[in-house]
């Protein structure tokens, strides 16, 4: 007689924009094991950014079928199945469930014509959308992205039936339910007082008559349905395994990391950096500035972007640094090379100061500025590469202060992923910079495990999201910040904040804004 097997693992899924993660927690919240896969991006034209429904999904299913088979993993053993993704765009399916045509995704740039269309039309628009969701409006949300729609492809709308984001896309696949949860509406632009809709958002996008496209709302730790026996052949998943809403991912990555009580806070330090606090009541302060999050759990979750983060090391790197990158048999061999070149240079790089506007985009924190740009200040004839390196790293920490410092409340303690979070160097000078303790937890794959937790609140494993964080999560490095460091990074600020006010009208003069 064969024993059956014990139901005590999650599964959760991250489609990310370009990368979906598959991974395997224990009862103990530990990462067992992850399998990564690329989905395409494409752009056909200029600013467009879409993706293939039908590929995602089949890179999704072929991720969690590597993942049981590759690291051999009983089916038997998941006892549920947690997902998030890549927040709004327009995931659209038809009656039957089948994409009418591709995804737009989140960081589709089409709709800006119209946008600007709107607030010459009407110039409180923005304005508005702020005090109902708390977030400054990106192109690539849902309502703009299916006004877009109505006027340019009418014919698509007209054949859809569901308006859905990533992960409410994938959970259909596996279950064909269809619903999205708060975490999702509250930001097409919604209501984040509510956690939901917004009938004045669907107004004020002309699009009532669209309204009957929108799922029902379920809550992020319920479970939206169960795996049918088509998604089971395709996964390896046995038929009938729950499968959670879900939430988007950037409240998922929080929960992940244990940013759950009110004074917590938490960045994202990768590509992009995201600077995020937990707190018990929306918060839309300060004014048209950052994102507002909906959480599970009767909380929020109030976000500062900086569009340029792990970019400027990479950056760096690229135009400086090309012995290293010879000499370097892995990246973090390359990586510790840098972290001992940087370290030549003293607290303050010698008075070396960078702005990390790398990115084309500008900033969006603490005000909005397409045109800011980076630079290096101070420098003299005696500053060396080494200076210029820790500039950088440095740089980067002061823009995460300057996010958290224009949050209405102060953070307790920060806790930090992304790919800069596996330098302790880094890490240390984040900790100095800011003033508060930097907490890194185990891991690397935190938007699913917040999206496994949520799976396992709904199978009643825990009792509430933060029961399960509180038994799940684990800080595995501590960094404090250190008093004479944070008195130069303290006087460092200052000119920072200085020549970010000041430089303004050259950064505006120099894109011809002036």
């Amino acid at each position: 007689m064969i024993a059956s097997v014990a139901s005590d693992l999650l599964l959760g899924v991250d489609a990310g924009t370009s990368v979906v993660k598959a991974a395997l927690f224990d009862r103990a919240g530990r990462e067992l094991a992850v399998v990564r896969r690329r989905t395409p991006v494409e752009t056909p034209r200029p600013g467009w950014s879409e993706t293939d429904m039908n590929v995602v999904w089949e890179v999704t299913a072929a991720a969690i079928r590597s993942l049981l088979t590759e690291h051999r993993f009983a089916s038997e053993r998941i006892a549920g199945v947690g997902l998030t993704g890549n927040m709004v765009g327009a995931w659209l399916v038809d009656a039957q469930g089948h994409p009418v045509r591709k995804a737009i995704l989140w960081n589709d740039g089409r709709t800006q014509p119209l946008i600007d269309r709107l607030i010459a039309a009407m110039p409180d628009f923005m304005t508005r959308i702020f005090h109902s969701s708390g977030s400054v409006m990106q192109q690539g949300c849902t309502l703009p992205l299916i006004r877009w729609l109505a006027e340019n492809e009418p014919e698509t709308l007209a054949r859809a039936a569901h308006a859905l984001c990533c992960k409410d896309w994938i959970a259909y696949k596996l279950t064909g339910c269809i619903q999205i949860d708060p975490t999702e509406a509250s930001v097409m632009p919604g209501d984040a007082r509510g956690c939901g809709y917004s009938d004045a958002m669907f107004a004020l996008f002309g699009l009532d008559d669209y309204r009957p496209l929108f799922p029902r709302l379920a809550p992020s730790e319920s479970v939206a349905g169960f795996v049918t026996a088509q998604a089971a052949e395709q996964t390896g998943l046995r038929p009938g395994v729950p499968v959670a809403v879900g939430a988007g991912d950037v409240p998922a990555s929080a929960i992940g990391l244990g940013a759950v009580s009110p004074g917590v806070g938490c960045t994202l330090l990768g590509t992009n950096i995201l600077n995020c606090l937990v707190a018990a009541a929306p918060v839309f302060e300060p004014v048209d500035v950052g994102l507002l999050f909906c959480m599970p759990g009767g909380r929020w979750l109030r976000a500062m972007v900086n569009v340029a983060g792990t970019t400027c090391l990479d950056w760096f790197i690229a135009q400086f640094c090309a012995v290293e990158q010879a000499n370097a048999r892995t990246p973090a061999e390359l990586f510790a090379t840098l972290e001992r070149l940087a370290g030549n240079s003293p607290i303050g790089a010698n008075g070396a100061l960078f702005l990390p506007y790398l990115s084309p985009l500008g900033i969006t924190t603490p005000y909005f500025e397409p045109a800011a740009r980076a630079e290096f200040f101070g420098l003299t004839d005696q500053h060396t590469r080494a200076d210029l390196l820790r500039a950088v790293y440095e740089g980067v920490a002061l823009s995460i202060r300057d996010g958290f410092a224009v949050m209405p409340q102060e953070a307790r303690e920060i806790r930090l992923a992304g790919g800069g979070a596996k330098s302790a160097f880094w890490s240390q000078i984040i900790a100095d910079c800011t003033g508060k303790s930097v907490l890194v937890p185990s891991g690397t794959e935190f938007g699913a495990k917040g999206a496994a937790l949520l799976a396992g609140v709904g199978l009643g494993w825990w009792p509430s999201i933060q029961d399960a964080v509180q038994g799940t999560v684990t800080i595995v490095r501590r960094f404090e910040p250190n008093p004479e460091a944070s008195a130069v990074y303290d006087r460092m600020y200052a000119v920072y904040q200085m020549l970010q006010r000041d430089l303004r009208p050259a950064w505006r003069a120099a894109a011809g804004r002036a």
